[in-house]
């Protein structure tokens, strides 16, 4: 027959491994932002690959390379950011299962690492935010120029054909 545990002790190793498994949840939402930003980065790399083909081609060129040199920065950002909170997430759940949250030095410890890691957390939302918004800015200002050149194409046909009718 096994030994019976004591309630109460049942209850804190419980209580322990919930309060571990909050920020492993959380550290598996930044793993997934971190892909996200990834992914955007690798987008980014690709147009600027394509623009640095033909440059001299087209006169918007410069300022769209200059677009994307920022968001990469902003993604640049985000992905530190979030690193950095991931980091601090891992150091949350090293606390936990290195002291006991009843020694008040810990305590401070797991509160500054965790406070830390929702901080960074926002912090590389909040310029993922910044590089969608330069991104969202930028296919409208490229949708912008392809309708302008389409209607000076169309006014041009239009001109020389009632050239010809004269």
């Amino acid at each position: 027959m096994l030994p019976s545990a004591d309630p109460s002790q049942v209850d804190s190793t419980a209580h322990i491994i919930q309060v571990a498994l909050t920020p492993v949840f959380l550290l598996s939402g930044i793993a997934t932002l971190l892909n996200v930003f990834s992914t955007r980065h690798a987008r980014i790399a690709d147009q600027v690959e394509k623009l640095s083909d033909r440059i001299t081609e087209r006169p918007g060129d410069q300022a769209r390379l200059r677009d994307l040199r920022r968001r990469s920065l902003a993604l640049d950002v985000a992905v530190v950011v979030a690193a950095l909170g991931g980091v601090a997430i891992c150091g949350a759940v090293l606390t936990l299962f290195l002291g006991t949250l009843r020694d008040a030095a810990v305590a401070s410890v797991l509160f500054f690492l965790f406070g830390a890691a929702i901080v960074c957390t926002l912090a590389s939302l909040t310029a993922f935010a910044i590089e969608m918004t330069l991104a969202s800015r930028t296919v409208r200002t490229e949708v912008d120029q392809q309708q302008r050149e389409e209607a000076e194409e169309s006014a041009e046909e239009e001109s020389a054909e009632e050239a010809k009718v004269r």
